[in-house]
């Protein structure tokens, strides 16, 4: 490969006296560069939105998501995924991140994986990955072999395959069934895909499991709903949900999380005047839709 033709290898032309500026022009022409994230982000939104109607039709059957990747894209798919269970209080398997290297590779980096597609093929095969499943490959240059491999052995096992790349023509993009590629252009230092780059394909895993989230019930209106309140801090922000979502007082509140013991549970029970076995019930047969659950119950009136 011509490293050289890669957009994320290029030298940014507005950045080349960098080194001559001063700390604030310094971090001025960072931030110029960093105001065009946004906009190469809106450019594929199409293909953000066909990845998420794919995954969360997957997971509607019992599908799971896996993001891997190396070096930086690696942290970033799985810091996403780890922010899953206490948001929108998933199962810890139903959205997986792997790094190229592993947890040690968090804090250090072994960048050598990063060519190693037959490591990429392992490291997900240790997951079971099922036709159900979908695997979205994270690879700024679009040219690292551990994240093709993956990709590669998932779709021969029949799971959705995404990429998300910074570069036109990436390597990943023909290997996956969909494609999403923010063309950040070059970087405030040349190779530093850390930063534009980094900062689009975090905003896309945003999308990509907040949106599969939303469709999949894990929401009231923009409230957590399925939040774990595991802490003090989480427990008081279930009770303001709660408050904002039924306009009543902290009191009524504090009651039905108490009962109940989940928020979407106290929920469902404050806004129908129902029992938490009967709010349960109501959500088990909506498939956890506090909304279809609250309809149903304010439309039949009676316990299921």
């Amino acid at each position: 490969m011509d490293y050289n033709q890669l957009t994320t290898e290029q030298v940014n032309p507005l950045t080349v006296d960098i080194d001559l500026c001063s700390t604030e022009e310094i971090v001025r022409l960072i931030n110029d560069e960093d105001k065009k994230v946004a906009q190469a982000v809106e450019a594929v939104l199409p293909d953000v939105a066909k990845a998420v109607d794919t995954i969360a039709a997957r997971m509607e059957k019992g599908g799971r998501l896996f993001y891997i990747g190396a070096g930086t894209s690696g942290r970033l798919g799985v810091v996403d995924a780890s922010e899953c269970p206490p948001t929108f209080g998933t199962d810890p398997s139903l959205v997986v991140g792997i790094i190229a290297g592993g947890d040690t590779a968090l804090r250090t980096g072994i960048e050598e994986i990063e060519d190693q597609a037959e490591q990429g093929k392992a490291d997900l095969l240790r997951h079971q990955i099922s036709a159900l499943d979908t695997v979205v490959g994270i690879s700024a240059s679009g040219s690292a072999a551990y994240v093709a491999g993956a990709l590669q052995e998932a779709k021969k096992l029949g799971a959705a395959t995404v990429a998300i790349s910074n570069s036109p023509h990436a390597h990943i993009a023909e290997v996956a069934d969909i494609a999403i590629i923010p063309v950040v252009g070059p970087e405030a230092i040349m190779g530093s895909t850390r930063m534009k780059a980094g900062t689009s394909q975090k905003m896309v895993l945003n999308m990509l499991s907040t949106a599969t989230m939303v469709k999949l019930g894990k929401t009231y209106r923009n409230l957590m709903v399925d939040m774990i309140p595991s802490n003090q801090k989480l427990r008081d922000r279930a009770v303001r949900i709660l408050m904002k979502a039924t306009n009543l007082p902290r009191e009524k509140a504090e009651e039905a999380l108490t009962l109940s013991g989940n928020t979407k549970t106290a929920l469902v029970m404050l806004l129908t005047d129902c029992d938490a076995a009967t709010a349960r019930n109501a959500l088990s047969s909506h498939n956890g839709s506090a909304r279809k659950a609250v309809a149903f119950l304010q439309q039949d009136g009676a316990s299921l």
